[in-house]
């Protein structure tokens, strides 16, 4: 005992002595920043009929997230909220419990304290310290008292515990910079000092702080009512929707030796899809799919004024030899087909059969409403002996609209607008009611269409292309055609609307804007919906003698079999009136240091030179519902003339696909090539075509960098 009573003396003699004044200024600090913190804290409460001028979903969850401290309640009053409104928060993982208190302090909800006296004496200040300061921050419990035998370790001081409360609010601010560097915005992350100094520093406990930040940044992106669509907590990963585009192509055509295989034939193709496909990959920021780039489809997506057919003649072929852009070595030959436009008065009766796809994947503002604002258009350019009727199919199919005179466009709107996305696709079921609503109102000398608007998302009933093909081939022998319209992007079948059109005698576009709506259905209607020429094919023979080697650029998916040409029973495309088609060909002469191939060592010479022509050009065609084909033949002439814009400007495009698709064939020519041609060669653009094709060109170029 003596040891220890010298051991406590010798600890009470090292205590330092009371130093009044120190201690005075001390309690004066605690107390002038106690006074100012009740005040401020004093202002914030409000009655709860009180909106606050920072208002908003995020605000009232995050306020709940600061007040909870239990993981339980936390799951509890989320799964409420959930429930209530639909809407799912994700929860942090541990305890939101503000810096300044221990993990195992209880808090107790926060209580207003009215206004007290204040006074610069030590002593009261003192009382006011022990009767409010503890209380006031959040009431934390006080630890059990020590045995009677336990040794007291002396708590922090108030300048202690003002040092760690700054390290705290520190460390608050440096978690709320990084909390709010990778909070997602519109456009990015929210940029350093985009929410200013004021949400940083607040003057409820820093981890408040921090969340009521969060809040505010938060509330302000998501607009008010977009509960579903909020932005997303830093830490949450969004799926994206998958990618279910299919696209119709095949590998490009090889280079062919004449020698062996002189003759090529294939079926004429006017559709458009395409080419607006490519422009709308490219406006949205990426290089299109290369199986999406069927160059024959950009080539034609132009019109051009080639020389008119004369007299009773359906269309005129004409055939241009010239240099080829990307080889000096080689030539171009372009075969032009021109259809005859006939006199408005001259134009039969149309019936038309909208079958319209309301399935889920048609909601998009670039699906169904544009396909309704589409459809308004076109409505406008018919006139009154025509007759509309509309089929939509989603889960099921059905007659929306009976068949309409065009006049009561009130009528045929009214029911377009009425259209609402949601179901399944069951193209089938569609299909069938369309050709049946067709047969309907189908008469002697009349010309009728289905025209299906659709992303081509077929999954219920028949699905795969080829059993659709086989189906619409049968429809076909009635005489109606069908047209194939697509809208939207994510889940194009554009294999399936290629298959369509190809088998239903009709042609396929891609409709992405308002503006290309114009050009299909207002600009190109009577060439989009009145046929002149059924079952168009083209056969080329290649003379061995001048023409060493050759290839078709483009027209993959139309290739036919050489005894096809001649059999009336095999299918092949349609010229619309006043439609113009192109081909392109790039040749290699004999004896050309282009020449690929080397002569074969056993093969006998049979073919005499005995002419100078490069090749023999052949047509088939039959008129609108005939059964027998009609023979169309010119050669071709080795002479190079000089090629007008709209043939120049044709092989600029077809330089331009090829560059999508990365053919070997162009050897160093570039984008900044096929810029310079196609500005050269814009001629008459009265609409702008040629000039947004130019465009697109810079864009890939860039995007190809």
């Amino acid at each position: 005992m003596d040891e220890l009573d010298d051991l406590k003396a010798a600890l009470k003699a090292r205590q330092p002595a009371p130093d009044p004044a120190a201690k005075a200024a001390h309690l004066r600090l605690a107390s002038e920043n106690f006074a100012r913190l009740h005040q401020e804290a004093a202002d914030l409460k409000r009655p709860t009929s009180d909106r606050p001028a920072r208002a908003g979903f995020f605000t009232g969850v995050i306020r709940m997230f600061a007040t909870l401290t239990s993981r339980p309640m936390l799951a509890a009053t989320t799964s409420a909220a959930a429930l209530a409104f639909g809407v799912f928060v994700l929860l942090p993982v541990g305890k939101l419990t503000p810096p300044a208190l221990q993990p195992e302090a209880t808090v107790a909800p926060e209580t207003a304290q009215p206004p007290r006296a204040r006074t610069d004496e030590p002593a009261v200040i003192e009382d006011q310290i022990k009767q409010e300061i503890a209380p006031a921050q959040l009431a934390i419990e006080p630890a059990p008292a020590p045995k009677p035998d336990a040794a007291v370790t002396p708590g922090p001081s108030i300048a202690d515990a003002g040092r760690a409360q700054a390290e705290a609010d520190g460390l608050a601010k440096s978690q709320l910079a990084e909390s709010r560097a990778a909070l997602p915005t519109a456009s990015g992350s929210i940029s350093p000092g985009a929410l200013g100094e004021e949400a940083m520093i607040a003057s409820e406990p820093p981890a408040s702080a921090a969340l009521e930040s969060f809040a505010t940044a938060a509330d302000s992106l998501a607009p008010a009512g977009a509960l579903a669509k909020a932005a997303p907590m830093p830490d949450q990963v969004i799926a994206p929707e998958p990618n279910t585009e299919a696209f119709a192509n095949a590998e490009a055509n090889p280079l062919k030796i004449t020698a062996e295989t002189p003759v090529s034939t294939f079926s004429i193709d006017v559709d458009t899809a395409s080419y607006a496909i490519v422009r709308q990959s490219l406006m949205a920021g990426s290089l299109p799919p290369p199986e999406a780039v069927r160059i024959e489809e950009m080539v034609n997506y132009f019109p051009y004024a080639y020389p008119a057919p004369e007299g009773d003649q359906a269309f005129r072929p004409t055939v241009t030899v010239l240099q080829t852009p990307w080889n000096a070595d080689t030539k171009l030959v372009h075969i032009a087909l021109q259809g005859r436009l006939p006199a408005l008065a001259d134009r039969p009766p149309l019936n038309l059969v909208f079958l319209i796809d309301t399935s889920g994947s048609m909601e998009d503002a670039n699906k169904l409403p544009l396909l309704k604002q589409s459809f308004r258009l076109m409505l406008g350019q018919l006139r009154p002996e025509d007759k509309v009727a509309i089929v939509t199919y989603a889960g099921s199919a059905g007659e929306v609209l009976a068949p309409t005179q065009a006049s009561d466009q009130a009528k045929i709107m009214a029911a377009l607008d009425n259209l609402a996305a949601g179901g399944s696709t069951a193209g089938q079921e569609g299909l069938q009611q369309a050709y049946s609503v067709a047969a309907q109102m189908a008469e002697q000398g009349e010309v009728t269409r289905v025209i299906l608007a659709t992303d081509g998302d077929f999954n219920v009933g028949l699905s795969d292309p080829e059993e659709l093909k086989r189906f619409i081939a049968e429809k076909r022998k009635s005489g109606t055609y069908l047209s194939v319209l697509g809208f939207g992007r994510g889940n194009l079948d554009d294999a399936t609307m290629q298959a369509l059109a190809q088998e239903g005698n009709g042609q396929a576009a891609y409709i992405d804007t308002l503006a290309e709506a114009q050009k299909v259905l207002v600009d190109q209607l009577t060439g989009a919906l009145f046929p002149i020429a059924d079952d168009v094919k083209i056969q080329v023979e290649w003379n061995p003698a001048t023409v060493a080697e050759y290839r078709l650029i483009g027209y993959e998916t139309r290739a036919l079999k050489r005894e096809d040409f001649n059999n009336d029973r095999v299918d092949a495309g349609e010229i619309g009136a006043g439609t113009s088609v192109t081909a392109l060909y790039e040749i290699t002469p004999t004896g050309s240091p282009a020449q690929l191939s080397d002569p074969l060592r056993y093969q006998a010479e049979t073919v005499a030179n005995t002419t100078t022509e490069l090749g023999f050009l052949k047509l088939r065609l039959k008129a609108p519902g005939a059964s027998e084909s009609t023979l169309i033949d010119t050669p071709i002439s080795p002479e190079t003339a000089q090629p007008a814009d709209d043939i120049r400007f044709a092989a600029a495009i077809a330089g331009f696909g090829q560059l999508l698709t990365a053919s070997p064939f162009l050897k160093d020519w570039g984008y900044k090539d096929a810029i310079a041609l196609a500005n050269g060669a814009k001629g008459s653009d009265p609409f702008g075509y040629r000039a947004e094709a130019v465009t697109l060109m810079r864009l890939a170029e860039t995007l190809a960098q």
